[in-house]
């Protein structure tokens, strides 16, 4: 890679005069790097709750909502009969719910904190990726949801960038710009060689400590000099950040599924943006596939690289920082009984979620509809399917609802959530 477009790569991933990587080298907030007499002011009122965003996406309209809990109480749902994908019961919550093996093989910690949520996208046509991440026009100017999200956690993650992280290669806009793509290579390929910027990390610790630490000695109060010390990265920790960041990035081979798991971890390692984008495959646009044979090989795959990416978010030890979002364009048709593959369905989707504040269940259900088969409405506070008056949140508020529900899980206030997304209601049930 040429020097001028690492320093290109650098300095839109760590902005002017490498803040970011002077953040992460000190341990200390970038406001307080650019201005140490800062009263260290909090930008967040609901700091405790933010949480970093992992979100797969795709415009494939991925089978995924076939096998998941909740569709697998009418005989009428066609699901693949390969034994990969057999019936198996798992709980979530305490409760027993049936879904194809490799969703129920998930580690139960996982599942502990996972809620399957059945809902509308209001679209069966690919060109409206873009459309249903902003929720069909429910958020407000046009924005993405992941964006809007990401807006409003920078502050209380203290990001070097506000945007999202697109590594999945997916579209992805930000205050009506398309955002440029990372690749998982080009990330390596900056961070691992011989003028890696992590290899300066220990003369940028040093340097900055000792600014900071004589401006508030001449000029700082005893609460500043207190929280210096301890937000200030030890010289072992520091190294064992840039150690594990080297040998984590020295692992990718290629743009791949791997890769982006990869990249999107140490994104968060380094605080770079409070969202990254990527894509899971779970069969595709199977118009044709005899016996489900892809849509049944991509959910083993799918569901162990769920798996993995837990696992790694455990070992950097941001399990209980990052929640992981699943929703794509449409689901796909569920009444298909001759297994040879399956159309769009817009009427009905499953996005999953999971991270700390979500709490393992299955909200909404399916319905027969027509020749097929549609999300149901949902009451908000229990989180059942409710068909009758009963309803606080009907099928075309679905979407929305989903919308709003991530957003509380994420961290954000119930009146920014109110006043930022225009249709739906949180669901309580799916929170904890």
């Amino acid at each position: 890679m040429d020097v001028t477009r690492r320093e290109a790569i650098v300095s839109a991933l760590f902005g002017a005069g490498s803040i970011g990587l002077r953040a992460l080298a000190t341990g200390l907030p970038m406001s307080v790097l650019l201005n140490p007499r800062t009263s260290l002011a909090d930008a967040c009122a609901m700091k405790e709750h933010a949480q970093y965003l992992i979100w797969a996406t795709s415009g494939s309209g991925d089978p995924a909502n076939a096998n998941v809990p909740g569709t697998y109480d009418d005989p009428g749902i066609a699901h693949s009969l390969l034994p990969e994908m057999a019936p198996t019961p798992m709980t979530l919550s305490g409760k027993t719910y049936t879904a194809a093996k490799p969703w129920a093989s998930l580690p139960q910690a996982m599942l502990d904190r996972t809620c399957f949520f059945h809902h509308t996208t209001l679209t069966n046509s690919h060109a409206n990726e873009g459309k249903v991440l902003k929720l069909m026009g429910a958020v407000k100017r046009q924005e993405m949801l992941i964006s809007l999200l990401a807006k409003n956690l920078a502050p209380c993650l203290s990001t070097v960038q506000v945007e999202p992280a697109s590594i999945s290669g997916e579209v992805i806009t930000f205050g009506g710009r398309i955002l440029p793509a990372l690749t998982p290579v080009g990330l390596r390929d900056v961070f691992v060689s011989a003028k890696s910027p992590l290899s300066s990390l220990q003369a940028m610790r040093d340097a900055d400590l000792d600014r900071v630490h004589e401006i508030l000695k001449q000029s700082g109060n005893s609460v500043q000099r207190s929280f210096l010390d301890r937000m200030a990265t030890s010289k072992n920790e520091l190294r064992n950040i840039s150690d594990s960041l080297i040998s984590n990035l020295s692992t990718i081979r290629a743009n791949d599924l791997d890769g982006q798991l990869t990249a999107a971890v140490s994104l968060i390692q380094m605080n770079v943006s409070p969202a990254s984008v990527i894509f899971i495959p779970f069969g595709g646009d199977n118009h044709s596939d005899p016996n489900l044979a892809r849509e049944s090989a991509q959910h083993v795959s799918g569901c162990a690289a769920i798996a993995t990416l837990m696992q790694r978010l455990q070992t950097a030890k941001l399990q209980d920082k990052v929640t992981f979002v699943l929703m794509d364009v449409f689901g796909r048709s569920l009444n298909r009984p001759t297994r040879m593959g399956r159309d769009h369905l817009g009427n009905h989707h499953c996005t999953v979620i999971s991270g700390k504040r979500i709490k393992g269940s299955v909200v909404g259900g399916v319905v027969k509809s027509g020749s097929d088969y549609a999300a149901t409405p949902i009451d908000s506070k229990t989180g059942l399917s409710a068909m009758g008056m009963g309803a606080d949140i009907p099928f075309g508020d679905t979407l929305g609802a989903v919308g709003k529900t991530i957003a509380a899980a994420v961290g954000l206030s119930n009146e920014v959530i109110s006043d930022q997304i225009t249709t739906g209601k949180v669901v309580s049930a799916a929170l904890v």
